[in-house]
């Protein structure tokens, strides 16, 4: 019998518990995403320039801190994009994350955000044009009665020289009829038509809150923040608009004066490109 076994003739390291086998085979979420990082040979700046997730949240999500991601909707879209990032599968990732928070988010319902959108086109401004015309009607009319009462004048003059009296027909004064007010023609958005030699995009957070990135056609960083709800920023460029949604779900696009029906998940974070063209038609 060697010195290093046991009286039952096992060796020492078969002694460790089970649960440290389990926990070695299973490391945590973090841990994961570091090791299938090193593994690709990416640093933390290459999956941060890939992602647009910014460099503390990365470090944070490694070392299983997710409170810097501002909520559970927030941590799953993180934990999604940097396991794609690093070649892995997000969904053991996910699962495990909904557990030890709870279970996974309910979704933002999206029939408040279209109603409100269907009641925007309702507003009407002044009408220009029925007023000019009301306004040209009623210069006509006074031009015809100032005729007519003219004549009137002329038949009192004869009456005072002598002839004979007659009784002239009181003047009617003519009638001047408005226009009805032409109805205008629906609009294809809820906004204001967009310029057409630019690509417009309005990004509105109506019911919950995201975080946005915009940049123009040279790379120029436009925004990059929080968009909180109820809150919502317009873009201009004269080619096109680069996006990154970290939350797509809580998100409603319009671009060039027209709504996009794309439906996001919550939590999903997307890249999107809008030029002078988008959408297209058919």
């Amino acid at each position: 019998m060697s010195i290093g076994n046991t009286p039952d003739g096992n060796s020492p390291e078969d002694e460790r518990p089970f649960e440290d086998d389990r926990a070695a085979e299973q490391p945590s979420i973090g841990r994961a995403l570091r090791q299938a990082r090193i593994t690709a040979g990416l640093t933390v700046d290459d999956v941060s320039n890939a992602t647009r997730v910014r460099i503390a949240i990365v470090h944070s999500i490694e070392q299983d801190d997710f409170a810097p991601c501002g909520g559970d909707v927030y941590a799953r879209g993180h934990i999604r994009t940097l396991a794609r990032a690093v070649h892995i599968d997000p969904a053991p990732l996910l699962a495990r994350y909904d557990a030890d928070h709870g279970g996974r988010p309910a979704p933002t319902p999206a029939a408040p955000l279209f109603e409100a959108e269907r009641i925007r086109p309702e507003r009407r401004g002044p009408n220009w044009t029925a007023a000019m015309v009301a306004a040209i009607v009623a210069v006509i009319g006074f031009v015809g009665f100032t005729m007519v009462k003219g004549d009137g004048d002329d038949s009192k003059t004869q009456v005072a020289e002598g002839s004979t009296p007659t009784t002239s027909k009181p003047v009617t004064k003519p009638t001047v009829t408005k226009p009805a007010d032409p109805k205008p023609e629906p609009s294809d958005s809820a906004i204001a038509a967009a310029p057409q030699d630019k690509v417009t995009v309005q990004v509105s957070a109506p019911d919950g809150r995201s975080w946005i990135s915009a940049k123009d056609h040279n790379g120029r960083l436009l925004f990059d923040g929080l968009l909180e709800r109820g809150q919502s920023k317009t873009f201009q460029d004269q080619e096109k608009i680069d996006l990154v949604l970290g939350d797509a779900g809580a998100i409603q696009l319009h671009v060039n004066g027209k709504e996009i029906a794309d439906e996001f998940q919550p939590g999903q974070v997307e890249r999107l490109t809008y030029t002078k063209g988008d959408p297209e038609v058919g």
